[in-house]
């Protein structure tokens, strides 16, 4: 019998968006509520599924706002591992930026972006469906990244990684 090898884990980039929802306190709007709590069980079994990363700008990001629902934020985050934004990084980032793959507003979102295919990252998840989770601008998110010479991470939400309908 041939011995299994074990596949090493997809590694993924958690976005903002997703421990905001995780751990945050329940949203009586029911949309919300919903990924609230497919964030929550995403996140559960994706520690033993992926390896999983966020970066600097993910923490700078979740030290915002309430100081309670910071500390939430914060605690979720200790066994992701943290990447950080070189001038590689940079530079991708204002190529998304200036090929308007993501709007100049919104520079964070370009450098979460360019944090994950930098770093080799098999997902990138998010809930941000403006910048990031956008059908209309991932071929160009993509193009960009390819013509730059880096893979770019497929780019879904939490519901979409785990197959959809099951949380």
């Amino acid at each position: 019998m041939a011995e299994e090898v074990e596949q090493p884990k997809k590694k993924v980039y958690v976005e903002t968006t997703v421990v905001s929802d995780a751990t945050a306190l329940p949203s009586k709007d029911l949309v919300l509520a919903g990924r609230q709590f497919v964030s929550r069980e995403w996140l559960d079994s994706a520690k033993m599924k992926y390896e999983l990363y966020s970066s600097f700008l993910v923490r700078r990001e979740s030290l915002k706002g309430d100081p309670d629902a910071a500390a939430r934020r914060i605690a979720a985050l200790t066994n992701f591992r943290e990447l950080q934004a070189d001038e590689q990084t940079q530079r991708l980032a204002m190529k998304l930026l200036d090929g308007k793959a993501v709007p100049k507003e919104y520079p964070d979102d370009a450098l979460h972006i360019a944090t994950a295919a930098i770093n080799e990252m098999d997902y990138l998840v998010s809930w941000n469906f403006r910048h990031i989770t956008n059908a209309q601008t991932i071929p160009l998110v993509k193009r960009i990244c390819e013509t730059n010479g880096y893979r770019c991470p497929e780019i879904c939400t939490p519901q979409m990684l785990q197959g959809g309908d099951e949380p």
